[in-house]
């Protein structure tokens, strides 16, 4: 399904750090009392040819074990009548005024930080209270970097397609930076997710803070060497705080379509083009004309091929949201797994079990796209096959009823929970 189309590329600078997450510009795509649905399909119907006679927005979508598909869908208010009258099979309202929770999520935003003292000031942990603009991300990154100076170096793997950089943090522990084989994490490489860019700074801060008195912080950061990217889709992440929340793919153009955006988790070698992208320019999924045409897919292919060339690859994670899961490889594939698909799936039972200790909250886990629906041309597919990943996964964080809206009081428990289920992996490693 297609979000509604945008007419205009806007020129965008980055914000002071005291700027609103969001813009009050009056081209600002608004979804005031827009409404939120959870369907259900059964498995005998074509689901794309279903959802495309329904005047909505579809957000998210999960295949159940029986075949049938969970969906989740926003409808303008002036259609909400005539939905509510099709033959739809209404399982929930999740949300009776979607630009009302949008207002909530963005309250609080610019709201001081406190740094701890010290030589290097280090944001305290009111940073996960709130979401942020983006030039504040940026921030965050140098400060982390600055306050761990000795095993930490921020890093580019390239730029965006508005030329923004891809930028980053390299950890390192006791043997040196470049010394140990890679943990590579990325966030945000679909604009509206983000909780993800969050839970990965809650990583990282947790290393940085950590090292020095957290025995398995530093059995783990002296055995493999970090390379995060927290916002690997930054065009696409500024565009959902200037002018449209639910934007998810990047914000390229091409001459050959009105179009704009690709998505950069359908524009991978492995799989490229298969069931679950889209040729169509319009599309949500759309893969692009050729593998790795977009610049930020591009550069994280070289970036990964790197990091195989360099010490290899331990464990890459692509961070998502929302749907509870961890999703080995394949994606593209329901019929073929990776060789090691016992030890993938004894790692993921162990972190499922470790994320739900905190809050109990449950992530299922398996090949994705038995657990969760078909999606070729993906990174973790690709860190699989071509980068030579150990594990190669995708994380669909929270949760199952707020979606993409997922309220700041859920940030922290959020990141709390993952690392609980990262901290088993280091105990494994």
């Amino acid at each position: 399904m297609k979000l509604p189309r945008l007419s205009l590329l806007f020129a965008l600078a980055l914000a002071a750090e005291t700027t609103p997450i969001v813009s009050r510009s009056a081209d600002r795509i608004s979804y005031d009392g827009y409404r939120v649905y959870r369907v259900s399909f059964p498995s005998t119907i074509d689901i794309d040819a279903s959802l495309d006679t329904l005047a909505a927005i579809e957000l998210q979508r999960r295949r159940g074990t029986n075949g049938a598909w969970t969906v989740d869908l926003t409808v303008a208010p002036e259609n909400v009548a005539a939905f509510e009258a099709a033959r739809v099979a209404i399982d929930a309202v999740l949300s009776y005024d979607l630009g009302a929770d949008f207002a909530a999520e963005s309250a609080g935003a610019s709201a001081s930080v406190s740094r701890e003292k010290g030589a290097h000031a280090l944001p305290g942990l009111e940073w996960f209270d709130a979401y942020h603009p983006y030039a504040d991300h940026v921030n965050y990154w140098a400060e982390l970097q600055a306050a761990f100076p000795n095993n930490s170096e921020l890093i580019v793997a390239g730029n965006s397609f508005e030329g923004r950089p891809i930028q980053g943090i390299h950890l390192w522990g006791a043997s040196g930076k470049d010394s140990k084989p890679a943990i590579f994490f990325n966030g945000n490489v679909h604009a509206r997710e983000w909780i993800t860019s969050m839970v990965v700074e809650y990583i990282l801060y947790q290393i940085v803070t950590g090292y020095g008195n957290d025995t398995l912080v530093q059995k783990v950061l002296d055995n493999y060497d970090f390379y995060v990217l927290p916002v690997v889709n930054p065009d696409g992440f500024v565009y959902t705080q200037t002018t449209n929340r639910l934007w998810r793919k990047n914000r390229q153009t091409r001459s050959n379509t009105t179009a704009v955006g690709t998505d950069i988790n359908r524009n991978w070698l492995v799989g490229w083009g298969g069931d679950g992208s889209s040729p169509n320019p319009s599309s949500e999924t759309f893969s692009g004309f050729a593998p790795h045409d977009t610049p930020e897919t591009a550069a994280l292919a070289a970036y990964a091929e790197k990091l195989r060339d360099l010490h290899g690859i331990k464990l890459y994670v692509d961070w998502h949201s929302y749907a509870q899961v961890i999703l080995l490889s394949y994606g593209y594939t329901c019929t073929e797994f990776p060789a090691n698909l016992d030890e993938q799936t004894a790692l993921a039972a162990g972190i499922s079990a470790a994320i739900a200790k905190p809050y109990n909250t449950t992530f299922d886990y398996g090949p994705g796209c038995l657990v969760l629906y078909q999606s070729s041309g993906n990174g973790r597919d690709y860190l699989t096959d071509v980068g030579k990943a150990q594990f190669g996964w995708g994380i669909e964080l929270r949760d199952t009823q707020y979606g993409f809206v997922l309220p700041p009081e859920q940030i922290l428990p959020s990141g709390i929970e993952i690392w609980e289920g990262l901290k088993y992996a280091w105990s494994q490693f």
